[in-house]
């Protein structure tokens, strides 16, 4: 008993593996981009945190100069 390939079902299975190759390549790609969207967003946060840690400096130092004028005017 010889084992036969048959044509058809040959090319069908052909056909759904390149399918599956395509579908492969496009999820990659989709996941590329999708790293490279979260590195960008992690890149802003890091960005607005340090914005973050300025804009507290730039607060407390007015508090302080606000304080420190209240305190004379108190003491007068």
């Amino acid at each position: 008993m010889a084992f036969e390939i048959d044509p058809v079902k040959y090319g069908v299975l052909w056909n759904k593996v390149e399918s599956y190759e395509a579908k492969f390549d496009e999820v990659s790609k989709k996941i590329d981009k999708m790293e490279a969207s979260i590195d960008e967003l992690v890149a802003m946060a890091n960005r607005s945190r340090g914005g973050f840690w300025v804009g507290m400096g730039f607060v407390s130092a007015i508090s302080t100069c606000v304080g420190f004028i209240a305190h004379l005017f108190s003491n007068k």
